[in-house]
C-alpha cells in the first residue's frame, strides 16, 4: 500500500517538473504571451482540489494545453502565462478541463468557474464568460463573450456548441405544474437539488436562513410563537416588540389609525395596484349622496365623479374565497369595497362597504360612524390589501413570473446570445428564493399557510382568480396606470419613480437591442429568441390569447417593450412590493394577516374589546411580523439594479450604455434624496440603490 501511495506522489512529481521545464523552455523560444486570469465562484465549496487545464483557441491557430496551477479557493482569480510561438489571432474559445489532482485521484472535486479573462499580446483583452461547475475528466468549451444570434454564426463548430449547451440545459431546466391554472414553475424537489450556479453565492448562503424560528429569535419574539392567547391591548403589542423598528414602521404605529394614512398607502405603501379613478359608482356599491355629503364639504357625489375626484378600490376577487381555519377556529375574509375622495392633495377614504352583495346585513361604513365602527371597517379593508398584496401583486406577478422568464432563458437562449446576457444577471438567486419560499412560506405546513386568512384552501383559489385577470398591459407600468386613471392624480411617488425607472430601462434595452438587431427580421428568423417568447407563453399565461402576452415577435418594438417589462417587473416592480414588508406590515394592526372576527353586519357595536377580539391570536401575529421581516432583509451582497451586466458583455458598445445608464441610475438616485428631504414620510423603495437587480429575496 506505501508503495502505491509513493508510486502515486512520484507520478504527480514528476508532472509537476515536465510542466515547470516545459513552462520555461517555452518562455525561453516563444514570442508571445498571453495572460489568462481564471476566476473562481463566491458560493460555497466553490473552489476546487483538481488540477485544472486551459487551451485558447483562435482564428489563426490554438495554444497548447497548459496547467494552472494553485487553482480554485472560493472568490479567487489565479493569474497565469501561456506562451505560444505567435499570435493566435482573434480569440474565439476558452476550453476548461479538469482532472483529479494526483495525490488525491480518487476525489471527483467539482469547480465552479466564473469566467477566464484572456490578455493577448496586442494588448486586447477578451473575456469568458463560464458560471458552470465543472467535474474531473469533464471539458468544457465557452465561447468569447462577444453577443452572437444564431443566424449570424458562421462556423459549423460554433452552432453545435450552441446546440450543445442548451440540450443539457433543457436536461436540467424542466418545467413542472406547480398548481392547475397557475404559472408553472421549475420542477425541483428542494434548493438543495437545484444546480449550483442559480443558487446563492456562500456570504447569501450564510446570512440567509428561510426559517421563522430565526426570525423570532432575532426579534426577541421566539416565547410567544406558541400563545394562542388574544392581545390584551395595543400597548401590550407595542412593547413587546422594541428592537429593530425602523422610523417607518414607528411612523405607521403613530399613524395607522389615521383617515390620511390609510389613503396614502393605496399610493405609496406595500400595495400601489389596487387604487383606480372610478368614473361611475359599481351598481353593487349603493352609495348616495347624503352618506357622503359631510366627506365632500356639501359638494356633489356626481359632479365629484365627473371631476375625477374619486376614487375606488375593490377587493372583488376575495369574494367566496374559502377562509383559512386557525389555532383551531375559523377566520375570516371580507371582499371589501372602498371609496376616497382626492381633496387638498390629500386621499382620504369617504365610504367602505366590507361584502360585494349590499344587503341589510352589509351597511356602508362612514367617517361619520363611530369610532370603532369606522376603524373596525378600515381594518378589514387592510386585511384583504394584505392578501390581495402577498399572493397577486407580490407573490404571483413578480415571484412567479420571474421564475417563468428564468426558466425560458436557460433552456433556450445560449450564454452567447445577447437577449441572454442582458436577462441572465436578473435572474440572480430568483429560483432558490421562489424554491424556499414553497418550501417554508406556502407549502402544506408553510408560515403563510398555517397563519393567513387567505391561507389553507384559498389560497390557490385566490391565485387562480388572481392569474385570470392577469394581462400583458397590467405589467407594463407605463399602461397600468393610464388603465386605472392615475396619470395626475398627486402624491403618488410610486408612480413618478416607477414612470422614471421604466423609461430609463426601455432606453437601456431600446439601444441594447439595436445593437445586436439591425432590423425587424432579424428578430423574425432569431430561431432560439422565438423559442423563448414560446415557452413563456405556454408555461406562464398557459396559452391564454386573453391575457395579451406575445406568441411571437415580429417586430423591434415588440421585443423591446416586452423586454423592458420583464426586467422592470424582477426588480423596480419586486422592489416597489417587497422592501416595505417590515416597515408597513410590521404593525399588525396596519396589516393584518389574519382576523378572525366575521365582517360587522350592524353599526354601533363595536368598542375596542371588538377589535382585539378580531385580530389574530399572539402567536399567529408574531409568525406574520418573522414572515415580513424576513422578506424586507437585504443581504450583503446585493446587487442594485443596473449592475452586473459587465461580466456577460465585453463589446465597447454595450459597454458603453452599460455605463451610461447607470450613471443616469446614480443622477436619479440623488434627485429622489433630494426629493425626500421634504416628505414627512421618505418614499424610499425605488430609489435606484435600494431596488435589487433580481427577485433575491
Amino acid at each position: 500500500m506505501m508503495s502505491e501511495v509513493l508510486s502515486t506522489a512520484e507520478r504527480f512529481l514528476i508532472a509537476e517538473l515536465l510542466h515547470l521545464i516545459g513552462n520555461y523552455l517555452s518562455c525561453r523560444i516563444i514570442m508571445v504571451k498571453y495572460t489568462v486570469k481564471v476566476f473562481t465562484g463566491k458560493m460555497l465549496l466553490a473552489g476546487t482540489l483538481n488540477s485544472v487545464y486551459v487551451k485558447l483557441v483562435g482564428r489563426k491557430g490554438e495554444s497548447k494545453r497548459v496547467y494552472i496551477p494553485k487553482t480554485g479557493s472560493q472568490g479567487s482569480m489565479i493569474e497565469h502565462n501561456v506562451s505560444c510561438p505567435s499570435s493566435l489571432g482573434h480569440l474565439e474559445f476558452v476550453v476548461l478541463d479538469t482532472e483529479p489532482y494526483a495525490l488525491f485521484a480518487y476525489i471527483n472535486d467539482d469547480w465552479f468557474c466564473s469566467k477566464v479573462v484572456v490578455t493577448t499580446p496586442e494588448g486586447d483583452t477578451a473575456s469568458f464568460p463560464c458560471y458552470r461547475w465543472i467535474s474531473g475528466y469533464e471539458r468544457l468549451v465557452f465561447r468569447e463573450a462577444t453577443g452572437k444570434l444564431i443566424f449570424n454564426e458562421t462556423c459549423p463548430e460554433a452552432i453545435e456548441e450552441r446546440k450543445k449547451e442548451l440540450q443539457s440545459r433543457h436536461e436540467v431546466y424542466c418545467w413542472s405544474i406547480y398548481a392547475e391554472g397557475l404559472p408553472q414553475i421549475m420542477k425541483v424537489d428542494s434548493a438543495s437539488d437545484l444546480p449550483d450556479e442559480v443558487r446563492f453565492s456562500f456570504t447569501k448562503e450564510l446570512e440567509f436562513k428561510f426559517t421563522a424560528a430565526k426570525a423570532l429569535v432575532e426579534l426577541n419574539l421566539a416565547g410567544l410563537s406558541t400563545n394562542k392567547e388574544q392581545w390584551k391591548s395595543l400597548d401590550e403589542l407595542s412593547h413587546v416588540f422594541n428592537s429593530h423598528k425602523t422610523d417607518v414602521y414607528e411612523y405607521v404605529e403613530k399613524n395607522w389609525k389615521e383617515d390620511e394614512f390609510f389613503g396614502y398607502q393605496l399610493l405609496n405603501g406595500l400595495n400601489p395596484m389596487m387604487i383606480h379613478r372610478c368614473s361611475k359608482l359599481p351598481e353593487n356599491f349603493p352609495v348616495t349622496e347624503d352618506m357622503v355629503k359631510a366627506s365632500l364639504f356639501g359638494k356633489s357625489l356626481v359632479a365629484e365623479v365627473q371631476k375625477g375626484n374619486i376614487f375606488l378600490v375593490d377587493y372583488k376577487r376575495l369574494h367566496g374565497v374559502t377562509a383559512n381555519v386557525i389555532n383551531g377556529k375559523q377566520h375570516f375574509l371580507a371582499a371589501p369595497l372602498c371609496l376616497l375622495y382626492m381633496t387638498d392633495n390629500k386621499l382620504m377614504p369617504i365610504a367602505i362597504q366590507l361584502k360585494q352583495e349590499p344587503g341589510e346585513d352589509n351597511p356602508i361604513f362612514l367617517p361619520t360612524d363611530s369610532e370603532y365602527d369606522w376603524l373596525l371597517a378600515k381594518i378589514f379593508v387592510r386585511s384583504a390589501d394584505f392578501a390581495e398584496h402577498e399572493l397577486n401583486f407580490h407573490l404571483l406577478r413578480t415571484h412567479l413570473l420571474a421564475e417563468v422568464f428564468a426558466v425560458s432563458t436557460l433552456r433556450n437562449l445560449p450564454m452567447v446570445h445577447p437577449i441572454y446576457k442582458l436577462l441572465i444577471p436578473h435572474f440572480r438567486y430568483t429560483l432558490q428564493i421562489n424554491t424556499l419560499a414553497r418550501q417554508a412560506l406556502i407549502s402544506e405546513n408553510g408560515l403563510f399557510t398555517e397563519n393567513a386568512s387567505v391561507g389553507g384552501p384559498g389560497m390557490v383559489e385566490f391565485l387562480k382568480k388572481a392569474m385570470a385577470s392577469l394581462t400583458y398591459s397590467s405589467l407594463c407600468m407605463p399602461e397600468d396606470i393610464t388603465a386605472r386613471g392615475l396619470e395626475s392624480i398627486p402624491n403618488f411617488f410610486y408612480r413618478e419613480d416607477g414612470l422614471r425607472l421604466w423609461d430609463i430601462v426601455h432606453r437601456f434595452v431600446q439601444k441594447m437591442i439595436g445593437h445586436y438587431y439591425t432590423c425587424d427580421s432579424d428578430v423574425q428568423k432569431d430561431s432560439e429568441l422565438q423559442n423563448w417568447i414560446k415557452e413563456i407563453f405556454f408555461h406562464g399565461f398557459l396559452a391564454e390569447t386573453s391575457t395579451g402576452i406575445p406568441q411571437s415577435f415580429s417586430l423591434m418594438t415588440e421585443l423591446v417593450k416586452f423586454l423592458t417589462m420583464v426586467i422592470f417587473t424582477v426588480s423596480v416592480q419586486h422592489a416597489a412590493v417587497n422592501n416595505g414588508q417590515f416597515d408597513f406590515g410590521g404593525w399588525m394592526p396596519n396589516f393584518p394577516i389574519s382576523l378572525q372576527q366575521p365582517p360587522p353586519t350592524t353599526k354601533g357595536q363595536c368598542t375596542e374589546s371588538t377589535m382585539l377580539k378580531t385580530f389574530p391570536d399572539i402567536n399567529t401575529t408574531v409568525n406574520g411580523m418573522a414572515a415580513v421581516y424576513l422578506l424586507s432583509r437585504q443581504s450583503t451582497d446585493f446587487v442594485a439594479l443596473g449592475n452586473g451586466y459587465q461580466d456577460h458583455f465585453s463589446e465597447k458598445t454595450p459597454l458603453e450604455l452599460i455605463h451610461k445608464t447607470q450613471n443616469v441610475l446614480k443622477k436619479y438616485n440623488f434627485e429622489i434624496q433630494g426629493r425626500n428631504v421634504s416628505l414627512p414620510l421618505s418614499y424610499t423603495y425605488l430609489n435606484p440603490n435600494n431596488v435589487e437587480n433580481s427577485v433575491a429575496l
